[in-house]
């Protein structure tokens, strides 16, 4: 009698990204965990400066680097992630650390061999501008179209030109789009517009990812149902964050895209800061409900575990997760060793 072989969480995550059925528990991971400091007293690297890393000595930046990478797999382990979304170095001057991202990605890899799918953000399209660049955004849209979509067009190939660098390093395994487009109510574009100004750019995005054999997950809170057609147009492995409080049902998601995407997300963060627990238990297990059956459905918030979050919230909604997210298990067939 042949066993099937363990699948690591990494292995897991993209079973679950190409919609294969699984047994076991349903592959679990958070864009973003915050709260390190409540976990393990140590401050998040998205909280940290790095204004002066090229003053540092050599020695300090690769205590720096190891430190980065151990709090991302600690918090994996800790958690039971299935994925690591490395953020890299934000900011001014960012760009100039692209070798040392490369480094940390490295030393996840180091620390925790191929444990973890591995991803980081390679969104460029249009998403919601700043309160004090919204009107200014319209305005281009209105009065300069085309030096909006050449602007878009530059954005794309910048980030593939960057994607198609780490694809030749090859470490990662692929790439969340992190660009907001909608409000509870709606995308801030309507949906004319967006098929316009964002969902050409997204869908050449996502083709050139997926030519270099990169996964994509589309993240977007919201309500995004007015630009469904068109987020699954552009053929996305996933669409994450699935957000209640934008009206997006789990139930009518599976039903009318889990055949074409993996979903991940749909567990109320609105209600982790102000609902009851009961609350709380039933929009994790709402999610699971409808999320999990025949595969193709990723655990998480519905946007990210966010400073001032209570932990315990989080906690719950993982307690609700191992009891009851679990795959049956597979009649077993006898073969020939």
């Amino acid at each position: 009698m042949k066993r099937p072989p363990h699948l690591t969480p990494r292995e897991r995550f993209i079973a679950a990204l190409e919609r294969r059925p699984l047994t076991g528990r349903v592959p679990h991971f958070e864009l973003v965990f915050y709260l390190t400091m409540e976990a393990f007293g140590r401050v998040h690297p998205l909280h940290r400066r790095f204004d002066q890393w090229d003053q540092m000595t050599e020695t300090e930046r690769a205590l720096h680097r190891r430190d980065i990478a151990d709090l991302y797999i600690a918090t994996a382990r800790k958690y039971e992630h299935s994925a690591i979304f490395y953020h890299g170095f934000t900011g001014a001057g960012a760009d100039k650390l692209f070798d040392d991202n490369l480094r940390i990605l490295d030393e996840i890899r180091r620390l925790s061999g191929m444990d973890y799918f591995l991803m980081m953000h390679g969104d460029s399209t249009y998403g919601l501008p700043a309160g004090d660049q919204m009107m200014k955004f319209i305005g281009d849209i209105a009065d300069h179209p085309k030096a909006v979509k050449e602007r878009a067009k530059r954005g794309v190939a910048s980030m593939l030109a960057r994607g198609e660098k780490y694809r030749q390093h090859g470490v990662l395994d692929g790439f969340a789009l992190c660009s907001d487009y909608c409000f509870n109510t709606g995308p801030f574009l309507s949906p004319a517009m967006f098929d316009d100004f964002v969902a050409p750019y997204l869908k050449t995005l996502i083709a050139g990812y997926r030519a270099m054999g990169f996964y994509t997950i589309k993240h977007t809170d919201g309500n995004i149902m007015p630009i469904l057609d068109a987020l699954l147009a552009a053929k996305p492995h996933a669409l994450h964050s699935l957000d209640p409080q934008g009206g997006v049902d789990m139930a009518v998601m599976k039903r009318v895209a889990g055949k074409q995407v993996c979903l991940i997300g749909n567990v109320n963060c609105g209600l982790m800061d102000t609902g009851t627990d009961a609350q709380v238990s039933a929009s994790a297990r709402y999610a699971l409900k409808h999320g999990m059956p025949g595969g193709g459905y990723i655990f998480s918030t519905s946007n990210c575990v966010y400073t001032g979050m209570d932990l315990t919230r989080y906690e719950l909604i993982l307690d609700v997760w191992r009891k009851e997210g679990n795959y049956p298990k597979r009649s077993r067939t006898c073969s020939a060793s």
